[in-house]
């Protein structure tokens, strides 16, 4: 019952909400947020048990998809499509499934968060096999599309992931590994924007940088697979190549020409004085990392 869930109760500080002045609503809102961050920090151990199941299905050439309806399938939507640009994946790497079809990303389609058998359907759309992860989201955690994402997942051998904000959550039953991530009662009852929604979005954060730092898409902590999509980031990649290898913009902007307009390579290139080609063949020999490729010499 709805009632008897965290996300639906109300929030005994925000009892007389309408009567506060701006000032005072604003800063119960961010005494209310600033609890958000210790709420997930309590779910590391699974959130790292969930970074280690897909850092896997990853390097078995499987995906990670994210599942939910409203606010939780545009942040699970939100992190998807920023992993191309970021760790230059391809859009089929990293895919974000929102109940009504994309179309519900700008406008909620109704009733579609209520059916099953529509997730099931999205998922054998996309071919799902064992190799993937889906990761569910759902800050009530009894959400019908996300539960049919699941069990259709699980029925495929794929690794399952739930993300809820209410504890014992349904979809947690559902999944191999579940996050329940305890925030506390909504500012506005039942407005799991806020608070869920924010701290979903930090999940989704760890989920997926934790994931792409696995498969040697980092090298440090720079962005070494961006991809250069437009002129910020091709400033961005040559700042980057200065970073990781001392070298001046002359050299970093002749060397990513050199490696095809690829970071990665113009790093390796640089630190270990090899050519395009060889680059190539040292990162195949990694699987994609720059450290032991450096380390080798």
């Amino acid at each position: 019952m709805l009632e008897n869930l965290t996300t639906e109760t109300r929030n005994q500080r925000t009892m007389h909400l309408d009567q506060m002045s701006v000032s005072e609503l604003l800063t119960v809102m961010n005494e209310e947020d600033a609890k958000v961050a210790g709420a997930v920090k309590e779910q590391i151990p699974n959130i790292a048990k969930a970074v280690t199941a897909i850092t896997g299905s990853l390097r078995r050439g499987g995906r990670l998809i994210y599942a939910g309806a409203g606010t939780s399938g545009r942040i699970g939507l939100l992190d998807a499509v920023e992993c191309p640009p970021t760790f230059g994946t391809s859009s089929e790497m990293v895919i974000g499934l929102i109940a009504g079809g994309s179309n519900a990303f700008i406008k909620a389609v109704e009733g579609a968060e209520d059916r099953a058998e529509l997730g099931a359907a999205d998922l054998q759309s996309l071919n799902l096999t064992a190799e993937d992860a889906v990761v569910g989201i759902a800050a009530s955690g009894r959400t019908p599309y996300v539960i049919g994402c699941l069990e259709y997942a699980r029925s495929m051998g794929a690794v399952t992931i739930s993300i809820s904000c209410n504890k014992d959550a349904e979809i947690s039953r559902k999944a191999d590994i579940s996050i329940e991530v305890e925030n506390g009662p909504e500012v506005l009852t039942g407005s799991t924007r806020l608070k869920a929604g924010t701290s979903q979005k930090l999940v989704c954060n760890m989920l997926s940088t934790a994931s792409m730092i696995g498969i040697g898409k980092v090298y440090g902590n720079l962005m070494v697979d961006v991809q250069l999509s437009n002129e910020k980031l091709v400033e961005r990649a040559k700042r980057i190549i200065m970073e990781a290898t001392s070298c001046d913009l002359q050299t970093a902007e002749k060397t990513l020409e050199l490696a095809d307009r690829k970071p990665k390579l113009a790093i390796l290139m640089i630190l270990t004085s090899c050519t395009y080609e060889e680059a190539l063949e040292k990162l195949e020999q990694t699987q994609g990392f720059i450290g032991p490729a450096v380390s080798d010499l």
